[in-house]
């Protein structure tokens, strides 16, 4: 379980999505003067620099975010998360990607707070380095799925959890949704993310069935794959489901996803999917 380094994999096309869906999701917390919580239940190690070993084993940042570095307009859906991955390369050139607590950390405002956890000591001690002196950011070398008891709810009331594992475990599938469901009992009006990998078309299906079978009330999925669904070990694609999803975030998805997939598969591999597994749009 501590053997996976998200280093091999910054800026891969699964990040594309799962960031720009999360920046989507800030920003609709950032409408309200109140300040918000946020909680990273595999936080990784913050920052990634696309020209480490790890990084430059397999390269998979060249058919994710390099792909849309340098394109002169994207969607006003991503300007938000590139904003963010700008930040950590203010000269133009692409060199550091930064992971889900930085791009968060970007946009916090003086009265937000952040809960990181992660189990990995070396990506552990990056966090704290990264982190370090800002009071309102803590990290915690526990579990998340622990760390989805142990701080849920909250005491603003308003905020976000990230979930997403590095699935090395069997069974991550079914512990993942039975800590939705009991996150959702704590906290019933927190937006949650959770992130998952697609392999093939069978697994996916079942794990959204899973989260229906919950009795959670508002769930929102949406995937983006870019390669076919052979079946095999690779990763062809991933998928978000959003518990509470904010307003329109149905809307900016259907417009976004569409433009992902042309973008990030340029053969027309894969494909985009978007649905409402419980409850219905606003």
């Amino acid at each position: 379980m501590l053997s996976y380094r998200h280093g091999f994999h910054a800026g891969n096309f699964a990040d594309v999505l799962k960031h720009a869906v999360l920046t989507q999701i800030v920003r609709s917390l950032l409408r309200k003067p109140a300040p918000f919580f946020y909680l990273d239940t595999h936080a990784g190690a913050g920052r990634y620099d696309l020209e480490s070993a790890m990084a430059k084993q397999n390269r998979e940042h060249r058919s994710g975010i390099e792909r849309l570095w340098k394109l002169p307009s994207v969607p006003p859906e991503l300007e938000d998360y590139l904003a963010a991955v700008r930040m950590l390369n203010p000269g133009g050139r692409l060199r550091f990607y930064p992971g889900s607590p930085l791009i968060v950390r970007h946009f916090l405002r003086g009265g937000e707070r952040m809960v990181l956890c992660e189990l990995h000591g070396t990506e552990v001690l990056s966090l704290r380095s990264l982190f370090a002196g800002e009071r309102r950011i803590t990290v915690h070398p526990t579990d998340g799925y622990q760390g989805l008891k142990a701080f849920l709810p909250p005491p603003e009331r308003r905020g976000l959890v990230l979930c997403d594992p590095s699935f090395e475990l069997r069974n991550e599938r079914e512990r993942m949704t039975e800590a939705a469901a009991g996150a959702w009992k704590r906290w019933p009006t927190g937006i949650f993310a959770y992130w998952y990998p697609i392999q093939d078309r069978r697994t996916a299906d079942r794990l959204r069935r899973k989260f229906r079978q919950t009795g959670i009330d508002r769930l929102l999925a949406m995937e983006l794959s870019v390669l076919p669904e052979s079946g095999d070990k690779r990763m062809n694609g991933s998928g978000m489901i959003v518990i509470n999803p904010p307003w329109r975030l149905d809307e900016h998805m259907k417009t976004l996803l569409p433009w992902l997939h042309a973008t990030l598969s340029p053969e027309g591999e894969g494909g985009w999917r978007l649905e409402w597994l419980a409850g219905e749009p606003d």
